[in-house]
């Protein structure tokens, strides 16, 4: 397989939904630690197995006995997510779909994630991070396009000011918007169709739930 367009399977909690089998179908995998249990549910093949396998227990171990495997020690400086995100661009990676980054029990590493795929933007890489309820996206300078159904939530959610940020084909459009850093004033709008967003200058991250319609 040739594509440069890869899954990453992570520990954080996911719901198999349509959309999400259309994201990951046809890419290349690699599961970090205990994001291999998504393998199964989604119907994917990873290539390789990253971790210090800390939260993958026998039983998943045994299910996969054909994966190579790339054990670390646990005591090490960087996440297995990061870990295994460094071995798909090592490999060809220019677009990366991060499933179950999102959910879980460690909120730090969801926030991580958050902000892991930002830097990864502004270093030219499509990014994508989903749990199947919900996804994100990071907001870089320029034009962007989001292929949302109508009625969907979104917030965008500032890591810096923003300036200049336009959202169109929403409820709530803006225009030229100044958004102070923490502000909430962009939490909780509602997609009519595929959402365009402007960026002049700053960071966020677009977070979307395609199959909540409780806006609409």
């Amino acid at each position: 397989m040739t594509t440069s367009h890869f899954t990453i399977l992570l520990g954080g909690n996911i719901t198999v939904t349509d959309r999400l089998q259309k994201a990951v179908a046809e890419t290349r995998v690699i599961a970090a630690d205990s994001g291999m249990r998504h393998a199964q549910p989604l119907g994917l093949a990873p290539e390789l197995w990253v971790g210090d396998f800390d939260s993958s227990d026998t039983a998943l171990r045994e299910r996969w006995p054909d994966v190579e495997q790339q054990p670390f020690p646990a005591a090490k400086g960087v996440t297995d997510g990061e870990i295994a995100v460094s071995e798909a661009l090592s490999r060809g990676a220019t677009r990366l779909t991060l499933v179950g980054a999102l959910a879980g029990e460690r909120s730090d590493h969801a926030l991580f994630h958050l902000l892991y795929a930002v830097s990864l933007a502004e270093r030219g890489f499509e990014v994508v991070l989903t749990s199947g309820d919900e996804e994100a996206y990071p907001l870089m300078e320029g034009t962007s396009e989001l292929d949302l159904p109508s009625g969907s939530l979104f917030s965008v959610a500032g890591f810096t000011a923003l300036e200049g940020l336009d959202i169109d084909n929403a409820r709530y459009p803006l225009a030229n918007f100044a958004l102070a850093f923490g502000s909430s004033r962009t939490i909780s709008n509602v997609a009519e169709g595929p959402l365009r967003l402007r960026l002049q200058s700053g960071k966020a991250i677009v977070l979307a739930r395609p199959y909540d319609l409780t806006g609409a």
